[in-house]
């Protein structure tokens, strides 16, 4: 009993979980790239600086159809050159988008959108055969944190860089590591994809194979609440900042501070999770708490106003980041523990859930603020949505 734990740690698949993660953090960092210099991109290009958020919303759009496609490219080639693939669509974006023009900038979120919907498909493909089902929660987990830390790399490395070098040599720095480790994976190519099968098809029915599992109604409870919990994150990435300093009294640094802690603490927790939903709970209950958090988060910062403590709104991002900021982890884990033998295509369903929910979800709540003049409604509508996919997966066993 007490050499247990250590030996399923000694058993984590290293070597693959390094390298996902690694293709998850490049690929992540090129898709917030532009969005972290775009104050320099918009003066350079003479647009509206908001403009380039859109860059985000097209690469998600696009990435909605590698996602769906990615389960039969990963049978037909493989989990690696799956992964190569992604790691090409980035550098090919940053290549596209350096030419420093608007169009051009449309054309690279296209372009990175063809391969990042297949990244998590492919790293669940890898992943899977190489990891003791007693860490497998937490394995996903920690491949899930190089969302965030691709989003931190870009934020604190470009900038600086756009104002020593400009904006668009700031961009072809990231074509060195993604170059890099698109090489290194060639090394374990051949004995991680010995299980791909030249004949696989990849297009006609093959695009929609992954809506046929949504008659277990266990992946459709799972999908109800990961499209609400993707929408959720993104509505507090968004909105935080922007709703302390109109409501909350806060300057811009101070509400700047409370986004990276929510950040912080989605890092920090995906792993902890994992372990719960390993070790204490099944995935569908740990999922479910991580409902009632959001909803919680969500209820209370409605209600902030500018006599709110200081203490009070970091608890609500804290709060906030450990459960919308903390899930996605064990949400794919529990879509691959589904799937069972079609693990890729419920990881691609789960993924195209996701993005679609990014691109609905925030935009629905901004308009709803705007139309109630205010936070609250809107925070306690995206409450009740959180309470009750969280009751839906509490039906489960």
């Amino acid at each position: 009993m007490g050499t247990g734990a250590p030996a399923s740690l000694r058993a984590m698949p290293l070597a693959p979980l390094a390298a996902t993660l690694a293709v998850q953090t490049l690929a992540t960092m090129a898709l917030f790239s532009l969005p972290a210099i775009a104050p320099a991109v918009a003066a350079s290009l003479h647009v509206n600086g908001e403009l380039v958020g859109g860059f985000v919303a097209t690469a998600y759009g696009t990435g909605i159809a590698s996602a769906l496609l990615s389960p039969g490219l990963i049978r037909r080639y493989g989990g690696v050159r799956a992964t190569q693939g992604v790691l090409v669509a980035a550098a090919g974006m940053v290549l596209i988008a350096a030419t420093g023009h608007l169009v051009s900038l449309a054309l690279a979120a296209v372009v990175l959108g063809l391969g990042y919907g297949a990244a998590a498909p492919a790293s669940t493909h890898l992943l899977v055969p190489q990891t003791p089902r007693s860490v497998f929660n937490m394995v996903m987990s920690l491949r899930q944190i190089g969302v965030p830390l691709g989003g931190v790399l870009g934020a604190l490395i470009l900038p600086p860089l756009a104002l020593a070098i400009g904006w668009r040599l700031a961009l072809l720095t990231e074509l060195v590591p993604l170059l890099m480790l698109l090489a290194l994976m060639e090394l374990p190519r051949r004995r991680w994809d010995a299980d791909r099968d030249p004949h696989a098809h990849v297009f006609g029915r093959t695009l929609l194979a992954p809506f046929a599992l949504l008659r277990d109604p266990r992946i459709r409870r799972l999908s109800v609440a990961s499209f609400v919990y993707s929408g959720m994150q993104l509505c507090f990435v968004a909105f935080m900042t922007v709703q302390l300093t109109t409501t909350g009294g806060f300057d811009l640094v101070s509400a700047g501070r409370m986004l990276a802690i929510y950040q912080v603490a989605g890092t920090v927790s995906r792993p902890i999770w994992g372990w719960v939903a390993d070790t204490l709970l099944s995935p569908s209950r740990t999922l479910a708490l991580h409902g009632v958090g959001m909803a919680v988060a969500a209820a209370a910062a409605g209600q902030i106003e500018p006599g709110w403590p200081g203490w009070a709104v970091l608890l609500v991002a804290v709060v906030a980041g450990c459960t919308a900021g903390g899930y996605t982890g064990v949400a794919y884990a529990d879509y691959a523990a589904l799937g069972g033998a079609r693990r890729t295509e419920a990881t691609g369903l789960g993924t195209a859930i996701m993005f679609a929910a990014v691109m609905l979800i925030p935009p629905s709540f901004g308009v709803a603020v705007t139309a109630s003049g205010g936070y609250a409604g809107p925070d306690i509508a995206l409450a009740v949505l959180a309470a009750i996919s969280a009751a839906l997966l509490c039906r489960g066993p």
